[in-house]
């Protein structure tokens, strides 16, 4: 199905407060970045947020439940995250999450031809 461009923009949106959010396209989908950390994917017109302990005491702690899903076939769990009315706490989730996502690995340098 794909998501679209609207959608994408309005989960980055919901989620500017976190702080430099931006999301890019990789392969028909998005991928959201938090300060150039992958934290989560969009696909098919969801927002899913790459698993961590504090995400989970924080979506336990806030909804009740945790919702897991698979962002595209073949991928690893990731949490659901249905409500993105609450800006403050979807910051707040970000942050939280962010601290525990490691730092992107460094590209290869090109090899001049």
């Amino acid at each position: 199905m794909g998501t679209s461009k609207e959608f994408a923009d309005y989960v980055c949106d919901q989620l500017i407060a976190a702080g430099n959010i931006s999301c890019k396209k990789m392969f028909g989908e998005y991928g959201v970045y938090l300060d150039e950390k992958i934290v989560g994917l969009i696909c098919d017109n969801q927002f899913f947020l790459k698993k961590t302990e504090a995400g989970q005491v924080m979506i336990e702690d806030h909804l009740g439940t945790v919702e897991e899903g698979l962002p595209y076939p073949g991928a690893k769990p990731q949490f659901l995250i249905d409500s993105l009315d609450d800006r403050e706490w979807l910051a707040e989730l970000l942050r939280a999450s962010y601290q525990e996502l490691p730092m992107p690995k460094p590209k290869p340098k090109k090899k001049k031809k």
